[in-house]
């Protein structure tokens, strides 16, 4: 059975099955130190694709957010945060970075650049600073869920509270609609 762990927002402690027990993974403590609200979520087992992801989370496939991260140049990066199935569009991508060239990082670069694997990427508790791009998608559910730097668990929160701890995110539409 999964485990929920969930922060009081009086107290600012975490309760839920398996709370003492467990560790916090990196993304829920820099939301803390941000003091933003969420939840974090621990499946099971393995997750093995977006709609199982949603399904034990409760969700629907558009309130898994996806933290993409590409490569501009040689050491020039970029996180793209997509709802779903949504694909990010490269042309709409390279006009608004004015690149004509950008490429998806590999997973050691993501490693490098994020201090996360792929399948646990977030866009808080990165090692450094890093521009964040969030399409408009993103925010429209009231409860979305993201990747918490350990795999096999995520953060749940509102979508509201996200924005609110993405400061400097450049929102615009930056995918196509899912097929």
């Amino acid at each position: 059975m999964p485990s929920i762990l969930s922060q009081d927002d009086t107290t600012g402690h975490f309760y839920g099955i398996f709370a003492a027990m467990s560790t916090l993974p990196p993304a829920a403590h820099a939301l803390t130190a941000l003091n933003v609200p969420y939840q974090v979520f621990r499946h099971s087992g393995p997750v093995s694709s977006l709609e199982q992801a949603a399904n034990e989370r409760g969700q629907v496939p558009g309130q898994v957010i996806r933290s993409l991260l590409f490569r501009l140049s040689q050491d020039n990066f970029v996180m793209v945060l997509a709802a779903g199935r949504a694909q990010v569009s490269w042309p709409i991508l390279r006009n608004y970075l004015g690149q004509s060239r950008l490429s998806m990082a590999s997973e050691q670069e993501v490693l490098a650049i994020t201090g996360f694997r792929v399948g646990a990427v977030a866009p808080f508790g990165l090692p450094g600073p890093l521009r964040l791009l969030a399409d408009e998608g993103v925010f429209l559910p009231e409860e979305i869920s993201l990747g918490s730097g350990e795999r096999n668990t995520a953060i749940v929160m509102k979508s509201a509270d996200l924005r609110r701890a993405l400061n400097d995110v450049e929102i615009g539409k930056f995918t196509l609609p899912a097929e």
